[in-house]
């Protein structure tokens, strides 16, 4: 028996529960791995919540990332051995597998052994914000040395991913934070420029930093009204990446900078590189080089026992925090 977190009805963080559940052994393909630690994300609230890229199945599983010990290993497995310690590529759909408990059965394919140099809450922090973030910087974007990156909701896990992979790549992360009380946590995570937008002009301060060129990327998860104003402080032929929708108001088309300056604006989403064979391949690698070399550096904002999983689901939904809350098990 192991204690694993479903959720019978879509809502709040008080709809997730712990049961007692037999977890079956891992099939064809599949690795079984017991839970150190889990990395919370935004996607599990909105699966939660309903309102997510897809429907939650009930009564419905969830979580992308863990990390933990191989403790069984499925036919045709041969890349890993019971005793290897790994983490979770979120490559695999929360209706049909989910890592939130204590033992967890994943595809092969979306498992990694990590540096050891991490400790389990590290190792639960690591894929789904450095991947995020390399899709659109590198892969798509190639991101260049002196070039400048806008990104919104930087005290986000994803967020300071973004500031690291762009000093990693050379490049000039710009933060954006609503209120100026995170401005030094994020300067000291490596933004060279912070914006409080709720107390600074957006635009006018990219065109100050910037010598009125703009910024060539923005890496946006939040969208509403506000991406008026990134398109406005994009540079000409800039690309404005939207990898999410936090915002709850509606998201305009930013018409005449588009006409005007032949903005690009592209959904995006980390499955283009984790369900995709080649390019996750070029991104784990340039993560774990990232990781051993210490350039990319997972912050743990703070971590909850499993028990407490309701409270760190609800410290998530308050945005205090500045990178990645875990759950420990």
């Amino acid at each position: 028996m192991s204690r694993v977190v479903r959720f019978h009805q879509t809502g709040g963080p008080e709809v997730l529960q712990i049961a007692d559940e037999q977890v079956a052994a891992p099939g064809k393909g599949e690795v079984q791995i017991k839970v150190h630690a889990i990395g919370l994300n935004r996607a599990e609230v909105m699966f939660r919540n309903g309102q997510y890229l897809e429907a939650p199945q009930l009564p419905a599983r969830l979580g992308y990332e863990a990390a933990g010990t191989i403790a069984g290993v499925g036919e045709d497995v041969t890349e890993f051995q019971i005793g290897d310690a790994v983490s979770t590529v979120p490559a695999f759909s929360q209706n049909q597998y989910g890592v939130c408990g204590e033992l967890a059965n994943v595809p092969a394919f979306a498992v990694v052994k990590h540096p050891p140099s991490l400790s389990w809450p590290e190792a639960s922090a690591i894929w789904m914000q450095y991947m995020t973030a390399y899709g659109a910087l590198v892969e798509f974007a190639d991101t260049k040395v002196g070039e400048f990156v806008l990104i919104p909701a930087a005290s986000s896990s994803v967020g300071v991913a973004a500031i690291q992979i762009a000093n990693m790549l050379g490049a000039i992360p710009i933060a954006l934070t609503r209120h100026s009380n995170k401005r030094q946590a994020l300067l000291d995570e490596g933004a060279k420029h912070v914006i409080a937008t709720e107390e600074q002009d957006l635009v006018a301060e990219v065109n100050r930093i910037t010598s009125n060129k703009g910024v060539r990327v923005v890496f946006d998860p939040v969208a509403g009204p506000t991406i008026i104003k990134l398109a406005e402080a994009t540079a000409q032929s800039g690309i404005i990446f939207q990898y999410g929708a936090l915002s709850t108001e509606p998201t305009p088309l930013p018409l005449f900078s588009v006409l005007a300056k032949q903005l690009t604006i592209r959904g995006y989403t980390l499955f283009e590189i984790s369900t995709h064979p080649e390019r996750m391949a070029r991104a784990k690698a340039f993560i774990v080089q990232g990781l051993t070399e210490g350039k990319l550096k997972p912050l743990v904002a703070k971590t909850f026992p499993l028990a407490q999983i309701v409270e760190a689901h609800r410290y998530m939904e308050s945005n205090q925090q500045i990178g990645k809350i875990v759950v420990t098990v």
